[in-house]
Order: C-alpha cells, then sequence, then structure tokens
C-alpha cells in the first residue's frame, strides 16, 4: 500500500509553462507578418509588380545585392519586396476566410443544435457532405467556379478557403449546444419566460464559442498551406493581381535547375514561418484554455517513518 501511495505521490509534468512559451513564440512570430502586412508599402523597397525604377530595369533572374537584398526573378520583379507583399495577401486572404466561416458557422451550429428537427438533419447532411470531401480537392472546386464569377481576387479565393471550413465551425458548435441546451440554466431561463433567441445569445452563445478561437487559428494555419497550394496549381491571385507566395514558388519551379535558388527560397521560408507561427498559436491557446489539457504539478507526499516495536 505504501508503494502505491509513493507512486501516486509523484509530481506529474507540468505543461503549463511550455504552453505559455509556445504561445508567446508564436504570437511574436505572427506579430511579424502582420507588422509587414500593415506596413508593406514603407517596408517593401518597390511594389509587388515593379519591374524598373527611375527609368532602369531590374536585373532578369538577378542574384542577392545591395539593391536587391532577396534577388529578382524572371519577371524582374524584387523578390524581397515580393516577400513582403506576399504577407499582406496572406492575412488579408485568412482573416476574411476565417471571418466569414465564423459568421455563417457559428450561428448555423447554433440554431440547428438548438432546434433540431428536419432543419437540424438536412444542415447535417449537406456538412458532412462537405466534410466528406478532401479539403483541398474541395477548394480547388470552389476555386474554379468562384473565379470565373469574381476573378482571381482575394475575396474569391477567400471564399474558396470558407466552403472548407464552415462544416468545422458547424460541427463544433452544434455538438456543443445539443449538449448545453439541456443544462439547468438553460431551463431555468425558459422558466422565467425567456424567449430562444435570449437563451441562444445570452445563455448558449459564450459556452459555445469558446472552442472558436482555437480553430480559427488551427485553421489559419492550414489555410496559408492551402492557400499556397492554388497559387501554386495557378488557381489562386496572379502576379500582376497581387503577390502571393504560392504562385511565385509555381514560377521558380524553372528557375531551380538554373541554379537559381533565391526565387523559391524565401517565399517557402516565408509559409514555413507563418504556418509555424500560427500553429503554435493555435496549440499554446488549446492548451492554456482548456482545462483538460492543463496538468498541475501536485506536492509529494511524504509518509511518516514506521516505528518499530
Amino acid at each position: 500500500m505504501r508503494k502505491v501511495l509513493r507512486a501516486m505521490a509523484k509530481p506529474f509534468t507540468d505543461t503549463t509553462g511550455t504552453a505559455r512559451w509556445m504561445l508567446v513564440a508564436g504570437i511574436v512570430i505572427t506579430a511579424i507578418f502582420v507588422i509587414c502586412a500593415i506596413f508593406a508599402p514603407l517596408l517593401a523597397p518597390y511594389g509587388f509588380a515593379q519591374a524598373s525604377a527611375e527609368g532602369v530595369r531590374f536585373p532578369k533572374a538577378g542574384p542577392p545585392s545591395g539593391d536587391h537584398l532577396f534577388g529578382t526573378d524572371r519577371l524582374f520583379f524584387d523578390v524581397f519586396s515580393r516577400t513582403i507583399w506576399g504577407a499582406r495577401t496572406a492575412i488579408q486572404v485568412v482573416l476574411l476566410s476565417i471571418l466569414i466561416c465564423v459568421v455563417v458557422g457559428v450561428p448555423l451550429g447554433l440554431v440547428s443544435g438548438y432546434y433540431g428537427g428536419w432543419f437540424d438533419r438536412i444542415l447535417l447532411l449537406v456538412m458532412d457532405a462537405l466534410f466528406a470531401f478532401p479539403s483541398f480537392l474541395l477548394a480547388i472546386v470552389f476555386s474554379f467556379l468562384l473565379t470565373d464569377i469574381l476573378g482571381g481576387s482575394v475575396l474569391a479565393v477567400a471564399l474558396s478557403l470558407s466552403a472548407i471550413y464552415i462544416p468545422q465551425y458547424y460541427r463544433v458548435v452544434r455538438n456543443t449546444t445539443v449538449s448545453a441546451k439541456e443544462a439547468t440554466y438553460v431551463e431555468a431561463a425558459r422558466a422565467i419566460g425567456a424567449s430562444d433567441f435570449v437563451i441562444m445569445r445570452r445563455y448558449l452563445f459564450q459556452n459555445v464559442v469558446q472552442s472558436v478561437p482555437v480553430i480559427g487559428t488551427l485553421n489559419a494555419a492550414d489555410a496559408i498551406l492551402t492557400l499556397a497550394g492554388l497559387g501554386f496549381l495557378g488557381l489562386g491571385i496572379q502576379s500582376t493581381d497581387a503577390a502571393e507566395w504560392g504562385h511565385d514558388l509555381n514560377r521558380a519551379l524553372e528557375d531551380a535547375g538554373s541554379g537559381v535558388w533565391w526565387t523559391g527560397l524565401y517565399p517557402g521560408l516565408a509559409i514555413v514561418l507563418l504556418v509555424t507561427g500560427l500553429t503554435l498559436v493555435g496549440e499554446g491557446l488549446n492548451e492554456t484554455i482548456n482545462p483538460t489539457l492543463r496538468v498541475r504539478r501536485l506536492l509529494p507526499v511524504h509518509m511518516p517513518a514506521r516505528e518499530e516495536r
């Protein structure tokens, strides 16, 4: 029995500090890209589609130099400027897509889970059908459809990404609402005559929305990769419309065989860093907000010495 108590008294691993450092590191990395996105006109020496300055054309696929820190590509564009401007495009697409997902997915999940019935079954069938498709394939399909209507704009790409993430928000909010609507405080609200809208807005929304920030940050990291994949296939934003890292990687394929490494290195590195930062923010938030993942260190139990008789 004493051996069992000593084993139980061993301290557990404290993951709170690790989660905090993950969150801080992710926020710092993400903040750097957000600053680049906001102040891109000030930080970038040239425009994202600028091929000359003061009447002098930039060198074609020129190596990194004092005038062009990251070199130039085959279209005479400055790679450093396009990398900075690409942060603005990525942040715009991600924020817009996440906003659309929250505005559409959260109310649908809340109403569907609260009322149930045929409306819930139809929505659940539609969302499961969308969720069954591979996410990237679904983004390609929606990108084909929306590009013909809206062109290769930021809005079209953001809507394509929203289509693959709305089912996730819907399912999480709907499942939480189904269990939360049977709680005692909801029954008490019904007893005092509160309407369904008041119950959903005042009592259920705050409880079911707690997981949305975590889902949003993790989806943001995945959205960066999906955006880069669409751009790499030529389905995203074109070079003359905005700077996009995936499209730059597509054009860098032809340069790799000729020893021009700088046109693909820096856009690819930007993708890796931003995805890493957003992933760290999501994981840090998940372990910080979710109490079941926070393992506190237990104080050791000191057993008194056994007296000899």
